[in-house]
């Protein structure tokens, strides 16, 4: 005897996929926001450093404050995109 055939799964209504696929553009410019914070944070640790062995302290707690500006910059926007991920 022959089996019957397997229904296949029936693809989700569109109205399902399409707040997913309207996020893709969101989430990119997150993305690129996050990766220009961590390169400015990157070249300020390398230009911090630069200036403090040179003998120039005053520069440290400025870069300070303006490397903990971008971490929370990356955190609101990582707290967005968990937002936008419950939608």
């Amino acid at each position: 005897m022959s089996r019957p055939p397997t229904p296949t799964p029936s693809p989700a209504p569109a109205a399902r996929r399409r707040p997913r696929e309207t996020h893709a553009p969101v989430v990119y410019g997150i993305l690129s926001i996050v990766l220009i914070l961590a390169l400015m944070q990157l070249w300020l640790l390398t230009a911090t450093m630069n200036a403090y062995l040179g003998g120039d302290h005053a520069v440290a707690w400025p870069a300070l404050g303006a490397s903990l500006v971008c971490l929370l910059l990356n955190l609101g926007l990582l707290r967005y995109l968990y937002l936008l991920g419950r939608s």
